[in-house]
């Protein structure tokens, strides 16, 4: 695990300057605290920041080929480079280390840029190719790990993170308004938008290639539906084999490693298949709150207990704002997914007794866990049984004067949201109830400037495409193909890499391997939720490992009480970072409806949290990357 960074002069007598190159991995030396690495010639220069974990003594990188003609940066895990290697010596490849990372060099000598197909793992990597004079970038199939890129006439420049292509000077500062409105419209900027004009994310399953001062992108891998027959049974059986091989492959590592333990189906699916494999007792990490309906540490004791974990936990103070500035930092790109706070401290919890932790993330996406397709279910029975105009006329507005409560869910709530999501457009699907600005609503907040800069588009219409794209007639496979496009690669997946690694901490997700996910597109709706029911496969595939009360507790998600906080704790911070004269001179936003949020939320007649804490993230990531 690393952080990657480099670029290419695309005129082959304009040599690259290494002060830059190492400013770049400088910027990122938390990803990879342990050794850094550099190439440079003529005009290409690669470096990264190293985190070991495997061949601690021979995994230096750059690594290159025999002849010293294929140079690679690689950030990630291959999981299958034991087998990849032993066929690749078989074609007489000839290795000098123990290293992953030197499998992808010889991957690539053997298959070119159709190497990432072979791969079974999080990677992203950059292979400089001396003889082809070309540069080949790539990402793992489901985005796992990041990788953003800038291309101009003069020069392409990539890394890890954002602000080390900021280390270069011909990177622009400007902010893409587009990527904005997804932003407040999503709570984060999807791929392969960046918060910088001219900067993009490659995508998951993409590869790019650059040679001859010519920039080429295309995907190399997407999730296809297609049921094959098989029975519900055959499939769990194939589901838990899948699982347990997965976690398998993530268990090797040459440090100690644990597991993020949330109490949840997912984590507690993970700890169970790792205790399984383990002789030692897994060491477990849970985090939990003050406030009791946000705590879950009771169900995650009951997992620590019945599987004889090393268990460690931390209970969070709204100490919070220090860590507000940090996190944003660490982040790179606005980000409003509350759960970062969470997702930091029990990261840092865990780097204090492992390097490596396993994680439950995808599980949701794969299987149906989420509330809002619940929502969408209910919504479509609420538009059959109650005319419009009794909704729209007596139950919008009725449940509008409910005053938000201190809960974390509740009734009244739930109520809100609900109302909040259906008055949406219908095509949007459950990604209703995952959006958080309504378009009548930018109209009111949004200045003159901001609002012609859209020219006329629509973040909807982004999640449009990805429903247009999923080829499948599945009414739930399609919401879950666009949530592992959109949701998991750029919110979960971009807050667990950049809070674990902010730790220099490694994180792996099984539920990611490309065979859990493809399994799970061979399963059809109906196997996975039925009305209020959901993950029912994953559920009787896992009867027997887990409590019943763990498998069938409501889903509660890891949130923190954020609208509190921001009446509390953090309300200091944002009055100052939305104060008139910052609105005024950044010219984006209409002081007189941001202050009618504050007064609102502060008041508590409306819960503001979710557009309040956006906003606020935007304005101190602006005076941290742009501002100073």
């Amino acid at each position: 695990m690393c952080g990657i960074c480099g670029y290419l002069n695309f005129e082959r007598e304009e040599p690259v300057r290494e002060p830059v190159l190492r400013a770049m991995c400088e910027v990122i030396t938390h990803r990879g605290p342990d050794e850094d690495g550099y190439f440079v010639l003529n005009n290409i220069a690669m470096g990264m920041r190293r985190l070991s974990i495997i061949d601690l003594s021979t995994g230096k990188q750059p690594i290159a080929n025999e002849d010293k003609s294929i140079w690679i940066v690689f950030n990630g895990e291959i999981y299958n480079f034991p087998e990849l290697r032993a066929e690749l010596e078989a074609k007489g490849h000839r290795f000098r280390t123990k290293t992953d990372t030197e499998t992808i060099v010889h991957a690539y000598e053997e298959w070119g840029t159709e190497c990432p197909n072979k791969l079974n793992g999080m990677f992203a990597f950059a292979i400089w190719d001396n003889n082809r004079q070309q540069l080949f970038l790539a990402r793992d199939r489901l985005g796992i790990k990041p990788l953003y890129y800038y291309a101009d006439d003069k020069r392409i420049v990539f890394g890890s993170e954002l602000k080390s292509l900021l280390q270069m000077p011909a990177v622009p500062r400007e902010i893409d308004h587009r990527a904005l409105d997804l932003f407040l419209t999503y709570e984060y900027v999807p791929a392969p938008y960046s918060i910088l004009q001219g900067t993009k994310k490659l995508p998951a399953g993409h590869l790019l290639v650059s040679r001859n001062g010519k920039v080429e992108t295309r995907e190399y891998w997407d999730l296809r539906y297609a049921e094959n027959g098989a029975s519900k049974e055959q499939l769990q059986d194939e589901l838990i084999s899948l699982l347990r091989d997965a976690v398998k492959k993530r268990m090797i590592s040459d440090v100690p490693l644990g597991a993020f333990l949330s109490g949840g189906i997912d984590s507690s699916t993970i700890v169970a298949l790792m205790s399984g494999l383990s002789d030692q007792p897994v060491k477990t990490f849970s985090i939990g709150f003050e406030n009791a309906s946000y705590n879950e540490l009771d169900y995650a004791r009951q997992i620590a207990e019945r599987f004889s974990t090393d268990h460690h936990e931390f209970i969070i103070q709204p100490d919070v704002l220090d860590l507000t500035e940090k996190l944003v930092h660490h982040l790179d790109e606005p980000f409003g997914d509350f759960s970062i706070f969470p997702t930091y401290l029990v990261s840092k919890m865990a780097r204090e007794h492992v390097t490596v932790v396993l994680s439950g993330d995808g599980g949701d996406e794969l299987f149906g866990g989420y509330e809002t397709y619940i929502a969408e279910w209910t919504d479509q029975a609420y538009r059959r049984m109650v005319p419009a105009f009794v909704r729209e006329k007596i139950i919008t507005p009725t449940v509008g004067l409910l005053p938000p409560t201190e809960k974390k869910k509740g009734l009244i709530n739930r109520a809100l949201r609900f109302v909040e999501g259906s008055n949406l457009p219908e095509d949007l699907h459950h990604t209703r109830w995952m959006t958080f600005l309504a378009e009548d609503e930018k109209k009111h907040l949004y200045s003159r400037e901001l609002l012609q800069q859209r020219n006329g588009s629509t973040a909807f219409d982004f999640m449009r495409r990805y429903f247009q794209r999923a080829g499948t007639t599945d009414p739930l496979n399609r919401q879950l193909y666009v949530d592992i496009k959109t949701y998991l690669c750029d919110d979960i997946l971009v807050k667990v890499d950049r809070m674990s690694m902010a730790t220099s901490l490694e994180a792996r997700v099984p539920f990611l391997d490309h065979r859990v996910v493809e399994l799970s597109a061979r399963i059809p709706g109906f196997m996975k939720m039925q009305k209020n029911k959901t993950k029912i496969i994953l559920k009787e595939a896992l009867h027997g490992l887990l409590p019943h009360d763990i498998l069938y507790r409501g889903k509660e998600g890891f949130s923190i009480p954020i609208k509190t906080w921001l009446k509390k704790e953090l309300k200091p911070l944002l009055t100052d970072t939305l104060s008139q004269d910052q609105l005024n001179r950044d010219k984006l936003f209409r002081p007189d409806v941001v202050n009618r949020l504050i007064d609102e939320h502060m008041k508590g007649r409306e819960n503001h949290s979710h557009r309040l804490w956006a906003l606020m993230v935007f304005h101190i990531w602006k005076q941290i990357y742009l501002d100073k």
